[in-house]
């Protein structure tokens, strides 16, 4: 399977199972302390967290899946994150129930946690320890990695601007998005400005999204970001 189909494939499912599973159970902070203490020997968590093996965990629920400034994801969970998906109480909770089925690409090496309940104690703890995404910090992470990006979320994008050329767009990202094309509504500017840079320098490969991006300057790309992340 093809890394590309394996992130689509991914992407569905989260779709699928967002859409069809139940409520997620409510956590339990202090156990959730506990059963992390074996995910130390990788990750850190709260004040003064750093890299390990494995990414630091702050400011995980909200975030865009792979973007950490300063760490190596593997392309799996770059391209996710890419393509909009974040680490909410759903996508953690099936992430942790089974990573490698997942995202085959990960490097974690972790077999999962059967338990649900287990896995919503261990999410509301990270929640609390790590507390949520920063969306400036995580623009600031994303800029830290690549000055391109960084000079793109220096300009205040036109939102006005951003809606007239949105007409390209949105004629395969639809609103409610797809099984191949997600929605690239509420996306959060670093998130978006990534993606389209990655186009455009051929980092990513896509026929319709090279050409299309090559045609954008700075001044569209910001003005694109800031009418999307408006757009509801």
């Amino acid at each position: 399977m093809s890394r590309a189909r394996a992130v689509t494939g991914a992407l569905a499912f989260a779709a699928l199972a967002a859409a069809t599973s139940p409520a997620l159970a409510e956590g339990d902070p202090a156990r959730g302390e506990t059963l992390f203490r074996p995910c130390r020997a990788c990750h850190m968590v709260g004040e003064g967290a750093v890299h390990r093996v494995g990414p630091h965990l702050n400011g995980l629920v909200g975030r865009a899946i792979g973007a950490v400034a300063g760490y190596d994801f593997s392309d799996d969970l770059v391209e996710a994150g890419v393509d909009g998906l974040v680490w909410d109480e759903a996508t953690l909770d099936r992430f942790l129930a089974g990573p490698r089925e997942y995202f085959p690409g990960t490097a974690m090496v972790f077999r999962g946690i059967r338990s649900a309940e287990d896995r919503a104690h261990l999410v509301a703890y990270l929640r609390e320890a790590g507390g949520p995404a920063d969306g400036v910090a995580a623009a600031a992470d994303t800029a830290a990695v690549d000055p391109e990006i960084a000079a793109i979320l220096q300009i205040a994008g036109d939102v006005a601007y951003g809606e007239y050329l949105s007409n390209e767009c949105t004629a395969c990202h639809r609103a409610e998005g797809g099984e191949d094309i997600p929605t690239i509504r509420g996306l959060a500017p670093s998130v978006f400005v990534a993606g389209l840079v990655a186009y455009r320098n051929g980092s990513r490969e896509h026929q319709v999204m090279n050409m299309v991006t090559r045609r954008l300057g700075d001044e569209e790309i910001a003005a694109l970001a800031a009418y999307f992340q408006s757009a509801e």
